[in-house]
């Protein structure tokens, strides 16, 4: 059967809501109007900025749920078929009525169409009939409304039933006829049946029981609650008290006053009287409702000119009724609560209508009100400002200071330091905070920036120029930073820190956390601001309070200090001895595992962690003995090995640095090596070479009992042999050599494409511990470059000539030398320490670490007899 209705072809404007996590978000603004395609009924909107774009197409089938919106006629509420809650807010109710008529005469034909469907479904889908609303039918109507509310199609039977029939208001006299008989049993029965009502989940019909006509009655059937037989609620005695609804400035539109009304019921449903029972499904229909009528009434309220223009003129000087301007700062705060939930875009042209109007002014009124609960509303209102745009209300504040007038700020400084109302304290200080942050911005004005730059600077037009960020907060540190901390300087002098009222030590508490995001967040001012008030020495005075919290919040300053690793912290930590008071704190309260004593360890562990040199190196020296019986952790026991580490004689690391260590055997080269210097990379074995050093001497080959070098203490630590050859010589030798002291003998040495030599290559290594400290650092053979074959020859040809040299120098010395004695100890000092052919190897070890070839003149202690193999 084809689809007769005529669609509704003119476009109507319209905004398209989509639910999405119990909030409707916005999809657009666009023309809607109603369509035939192929015989299927749909609703299209196509973008009003960009026509081609389509922000909805929706096919309208009898199962949808379509519902309009009663007593505004302007909104169309449904679901899709996948779930989606869907809405259509129309501009006027002309638009929304043709619409309306559109898809209710589409979903008339559909339900006519019945071919194909089998009779169990066709009986389902007739209608439900209840018995008349008389107390003596009440068990069976509740048994009928349970049966059908098990199944979607009945809960559906039901609503249109319930609507149609207008049951709820013929349902209402029987609330007053029971409470008449005391009649307890239909009492409850009458709240279970309202129940039920509500929570099929039908906009129409939670829609009917917030009118005035109907409110009362609902409300007074829940008042008897069977889950609670013997207590009644008062829900009739609260909404219909009057006073509670204070018509600051006459509303002329009683659209909007019913409005008012109607949200004010349905919060009080959803928030108080069916808190218990609500399921989700109702719940997101009882929001849904209250988001469009705030919608209604907040668009209706910023584009009265009038209405705005009288409400922010009750705070001038010719209004002297203070109730009234009470009031008013009330109400604000509620349209403020309420833009809260609004889209971006709405929400910015409220705060700018009410700017501009004001609003600021009314802060300044409410903060200074002597009444705790305007002064709270005044806050709410300036937080909410903040958050929305912190940068439009910081560009009002700089206006004010250019004009010479007191700014926000300072009103927000009085205010902390003098507030009782704890609260508002904590909502000072945060202001404060958002109002000073240098990174400070509306993700919500930014979010309209990206998507809308007109509309942005529409919004900030008012402005002539947002002022330089820099520019503020210098003005805040030349100005108002020492009012703030005023307090804080005060406790200079002050012998006890064990009489703070609650006031102050909040004060305090606050104060110090301000001080802390300063730190971070305006690095050079802060210091300088620090350093000339003194203010370190006065958040360590804090320490010695009682309330542990606030001894928390001054530890947490150091920690924010030391964590940024600046040494000007550092450096006034230290010069101020500002760690007495943390040790005390630590030492009171070990070895208990709580939480002021895990801060101080951790705050221990971050410097040793991090090897905060400084003030390692200052804890140590001044509270070592403390530190040293401070032994259920280890965190100080590795504080104080650091500190040792780092005044190590430097001799005893080089000394470590220079020779091998005990599980090695390969030496590590220094410069006072055979080559003086010269080594440029593993050298390449020789094969006549290696058959000469590894044969055999006949007349070391009777000597089966090689003696390795004892260790000789030098005053700082054990040296260790230089290569840990076996030694056919013996221990004469061996000492012989250490024992060594004579003159170096010179050599002249060949250019090195990669090294050249140094003095300390000339030097003997028997000379004092002092001229070895001066050696500079080997370079590691293993990272050294194999030589080429060409130039290991010419490096041989090099040392050949220089021994030859070495010998003519040394043949000198001996015909000079008074004594033999003198003639050996010359010998034997070159090189740091000559060895036999049997001593000497070439190529690599078994580890892979290369070993030199040292050319040496050995000496027989007793004849004197030169052994020149290596010529």
């Amino acid at each position: 059967m084809a689809l007769a209705a005529a669609p509704a072809n003119d476009r109507k404007r319209v905004k398209v809501y989509e639910l999405k996590n119990n909030d409707w978000f916005d999809r657009g603004t666009g023309f809607c109007k109603g369509v035939l395609l192929n015989d299927e009924a749909r609703i299209l909107v196509s973008s009003e900025d960009d026509p081609s774009r389509q922000l909805l197409e929706t096919k309208i089938s009898k199962d949808d749920g379509y519902q309009k919106q009663q007593g505004t006629d302007t909104l169309i509420v449904w679901t899709e078929q996948n779930g989606t809650d869907m809405a259509l807010s129309f501009q006027e109710a002309e638009g929304c009525g043709a619409i309306w008529e559109f898809v209710s005469e589409i979903q008339q034909r559909l339900q006519q169409i019945n071919d194909g469907l089998s009779d169990d479904v066709i009986e389902n889908m007739n209608p439900i009939l209840l018995p008349p609303p008389e107390l003596g039918n009440l068990p069976e109507l509740e048994n009928m409304m349970r049966a059908a509310n098990n199944s979607p199609a009945g809960r559906d039977a039901l609503a249109k039933f319930i609507v149609t029939a207008d049951y709820i208001a013929k349902l209402i006299p029987l609330v007053e006829m029971a409470e008449d008989l005391e009649s307890i049993q239909d009492l409850h029965r009458l709240c279970n049946i309202m129940k039920l009502l509500i929570l099929l989940n039908d906009s129409a019909i939670i829609e009917y029981v917030v009118t005035d006509e109907m409110i009362l009655g609902v409300v007074g059937a829940l008042e008897y609650d069977p889950d609670f037989p013997c207590h009644k609620a008062n829900h009739r005695q609260y909404l219909s008290d009057e006073s509670k609804f204070k018509e600051v400035v006459k509303i002329e539109d009683q659209l909007i006053k019913k409005k008012i009304h109607y949200t004010y019921r349905l919060q009080y449903l959803k928030d108080v009287v069916l808190a218990r029972i609500l399921d989700d499904p109702t719940f997101s229909v009882l929001n849904s409702l209250i988001f469009f009528h705030q919608v209604d009434i907040v668009q209706h309220l910023q584009g009265n000119v009038n209405f705005l223009k009288e409400l922010f003129g009750i705070f001038g000087a010719e209004e002297q009724n203070l109730q009234r301007k009470k009031d008013a700062v009330l109400f604000i705060q509620q349209c403020c609560a309420v833009a809260k939930s609004l889209q971006a875009n709405a929400r910015a042209t409220l705060y700018q209508n009410f700017i501009h109007n004001g609003l600021l002014d009314v802060i300044q009124f409410a903060l200074k009100h002597q009444d705790a609960s305007v002064r709270v509303a005044g806050t709410d209102i300036l937080v909410a400002l903040i958050d929305h745009d912190a940068l439009m209300v910081r560009g009002y504040i700089f206006k004010a200071i250019n004009e010479k007038t007191k700014p926000l700020t300072d009103t927000l400084i009085e205010l902390l330091l003098v507030e009782v109302d704890l609260g508002v304290k904590a909502q000072m200080a945060d202001a404060i905070k958002v109002l000073l942050d240098p990174n400070a911005n509306s993700a919500s004005i930014e979010a309209i920036g990206r998507t809308n730059s007109d509309f942005l600077a529409k919004v900030r037009g008012g402005i002539s120029a947002i002022p330089q960020t820099d520019s503020f907060i210098q003005n805040f540190y030349d100005e108002s930073a020492k009012k703030l901390f005023q307090p804080l300087k005060d406790l200079e002098g002050r012998k006890s820190m064990d009489d703070l009222t609650i006031q102050e030590v909040s004060l305090y508490s606050h104060l110090v956390e301000v001080l802390c995001f300063f730190i971070r967040q305006h690095s050079f001012r802060s210091k300088y601001f620090i350093l000339s008030e003194g203010l370190a020495s006065r958040v360590a005075q804090l320490m010695l309070c009682p309330e542990k919290h606030l001894k928390l919040t001054s530890l947490k300053y150091f920690r924010t200090c030391i964590g940024l690793h600046d040494e000007f912290h550092n450096r006034q930590i230290i010069q101020n001895r500002l760690f007495d008071p943390i040790l005390n704190i630590l030492f009171e309260t070990m070895p208990r595992d709580n939480l002021l004593n895990s801060a101080c360890l951790e705050l221990f562990e971050f410097i040793k962690r991090e090897n905060i040199k400084a003030i390692i190196i200052h804890l140590v020296e001044t509270y070592r003995e403390k530190l040293q019986t401070i032994t259920y952790v280890d965190t100080f026991q590795n504080l104080i090995l650091r500190y040792d580490q780092m005044h190590e004689p430097a001799t005893t690391q080089e000394m470590d640095n220079s020779f091998t260590t005990q599980e090695s055997d390969t030496p590590v080269r220094n410069s006072g090596s055979v080559n003086c210097g010269r080594w440029q990379g593993l050298k390449d074995a020789d094969a006549e070479e290696e058959a000469y050093f590894n044969g055999s001497d006949n007349e070391e080959d009777d000597e089966n009992l090689p003696n390795a070098v004892k260790p000789v203490m030098n005053g700082a630590s054990p040296v260790r042999p230089l290569v840990n050859y076996p030694d056919d010589e013996g221990d004469e030798d061996a000492m012989d050599i250490l024992s060594s002291s004579g003159p170096t003998v010179s050599s002249t040495q060949s250019p090195s494409p990669s090294s050249s030599a140094s003095k300390q290559d000339q030097e003997s290594p028997a000379t004092s511990p002092a001229a070895r400290d001066q050696t500079p650092q080997p370079t590691n053979p293993a990272q050294t470059p194999l030589e080429r074959l060409s130039e290991k020859r010419r490096r041989d040809d090099d040392e050949e000539d220089e021994l030859a040299k070495i010998s003519t120098q040394n043949s000198k010395r001996r015909s000079s030398a008074s004594s033999n004695a003198s003639a050996t100890s010359t010998a034997i000092t070159h090189g740091h320490m000559l060895r036999r052919k049997k001593t000497i190897n070439s190529g690599k070890d078994g580890g892979g670490a290369p070993k030199k070839m040292a050319i040496s003149i050995g000496v027989k202690s007793g004849g004197g007899e030169s052994n020149g193999e290596g010529e």
